[in-house]
């Protein structure tokens, strides 16, 4: 299979910085929204849920597709590989997991608690499951920052490589 040339590494690279921070732009800031929202006030509660989803389906959504492409592009096309160096078979897992607990606990709580928004209205935030599903969403988020902060940290330090004699 042909690899990517010196050139087309540099286009690559500045691809995937940019959809990381795509990704983890748009996690950070419905982060930074979540910590103000109201949820005492229906419209407060509704209207942040509202652009929460707006960020995640318009700025998270193409940042995780683009950077898992990217990914498959580097292990396929590149002679970094998957597994070739152990730190960047660790970083993919990691990124895997996360895109995993994004799609099946962070989006789908979300959604259900719109619904919820939706459907119930002010009794909606007095809903057990509205509160339980926010608070596993929260925690699932506040996951998903850390290992993409382990992942950077991987990125840079790049541990667990050969050592030269």
């Amino acid at each position: 299979m042909k690899k990517i040339g010196p050139k087309g590494l540099r286009w690559l690279k500045i691809l995937h910085v940019f959809l990381v921070v795509l990704f983890f732009g748009g996690i950070l800031s419905s982060v930074a929204l979540n910590l103000h929202i109201d949820f005492t006030q229906y419209d407060d509660a509704y209207l942040g849920y509202k652009n929460i989803i707006t960020i995640s389906d318009q700025i998270v959504r193409w940042g995780a597709i683009g950077t898992l492409l990217v990914g498959f592009i580097y292990g396929f096309f590149t002679n970094w590989g998957f597994f070739k160096h152990r730190w960047v078979g660790v970083k993919f897992v990691l990124y895997i997991i996360q895109t995993i607990v994004g799609i099946f606990v962070v989006d789908a709580l979300m959604v259900e608690n719109m619904e919820l928004l939706e459907t119930q209205k002010e009794a909606a935030l007095s809903n057990p499951m509205f509160i339980q599903n926010h608070e596993t969403r929260q925690i699932a988020v506040y996951f998903q920052v850390a290992v993409t902060i382990f992942i950077f940290i991987i990125s840079f330090l790049r541990p667990w490589k050969k050592k030269k004699i």
